[in-house]
């Protein structure tokens, strides 16, 4: 009986010391591909630790619905430019669906204690906090957190989680304003490719075919980033991102959405754009070239789009 009793114990004792050395051994890969991540990033516009907007009041999030605010930061050296890219990225804990809706940076808002601007304006009058205020003000939406990207370091990130590159149809040549040129047919692009693809808006859709084209690629990252290669690489995808990105969302919170994407990775990205079809009005005004948008059609477009789906309310 003793004998059976002290087996048992070493057993354990074995046990106890596989695991403790398994999860030692975890800990030092994720510290050295975070740390290999960093070496990669270099010197990106939010290396220093903390955030560099203090002041973001966005409430809880509820029912397992998350709304994060986006924002692609073209600062260009300033301390904080305008907003070059604004979206909303809806995530639902239950069904795992992932909605993205893009705003058109020239919609013509009331900006709270500002006026009459252009969306974009807001993030270089107020930061986050005051995108979030504005869009609550004129769509009725409230978002829970935000993240900033700054630009410089979607290449790396992008040549990280998909190393093979990503397909596109490049439907004309583009190459004014992107410091690159891109050729027509369909082919595989690389980071900083893929970034003037994303960001070229030059062509006779404006603003709307870069949208489009934005859309189209984070859809195809979130496809990459739910392999099993980007589970194995996720701390040095985070290592890369950290100095590129300043967000609210606290990392058990990433860790839930990573989770879930990956859990529901044959979904597909649902997009809309704002404003939508046949619901504004280019014009000039004082700040420039507007959108001028029919608010109630915007809003009501925005909220059943967010709005979860019959199927998931039934789980």
């Amino acid at each position: 009986m003793k004998r059976s009793q002290t087996s048992i114990s070493k057993l354990l004792r074995n046990i106890f010391l596989l695991a403790a050395i398994l999860v030692i051994a975890i800990a030092a890969y994720s510290i050295y591909q975070y740390n290999q991540g960093l070496s990669i990033a270099s010197d990106g516009q939010f290396k220093d630790d903390g955030t560099m907007f203090d002041s973001f009041e966005g409430p809880e999030p509820e029912f397992g619905e998350i709304n994060i605010l986006l924002i692609g930061s073209d600062t260009r050296g300033e301390e904080n430019g305008q907003s070059d890219t604004l979206m909303i990225a809806h995530y639902n804990q239950k069904s795992h669906r992932l909605k993205i809706a893009s705003i058109m940076r020239d919609t013509y808002v009331d900006i709270p204690d500002y006026g009459k601007h252009k969306i974009n304006a807001a993030f270089a009058i107020g930061g986050p906090e005051l995108v979030r205020k504005t869009i609550k003000q004129n769509f009725d939406i409230d978002v829970n957190y935000y993240a900033v990207v700054d630009f410089e370091g979607f290449p790396k990130i992008v040549d990280i989680v998909a190393p093979n590159g990503i397909e596109v149809d490049i439907p004309y040549e583009m190459s004014y304003g992107i410091e690159m040129t891109l050729h027509p047919g369909k082919q595989i692009l690389h980071g900083n490719e893929l970034l003037g693809y994303v960001r070229f808006r030059h062509d006779r859709l404006s603003d709307f075919g870069r949208v489009e084209r934005q859309q189209e690629v984070l859809s195809k990252i979130k496809e990459q980033a739910t392999t099993i290669h980007s589970l194995v690489n996720l701390p040095k995808i985070l290592g890369v991102a950290d100095p590129y990105i300043d967000t609210s969302v606290d990392a058990s919170t990433i860790l839930a959405i990573g989770k879930g994407l990956i859990a529901g990775k044959y979904q597909p990205v649902e997009t809309i754009r704002i404003p939508i079809n046949d619901s504004y009005v280019n014009d000039r005004v004082k700040v420039g070239a507007v959108l001028k948008i029919d608010f109630n059609k915007n809003k009501q477009a925005l909220t059943d789009f967010l709005a979860e789906d019959t199927e998931s309310n039934l789980e």
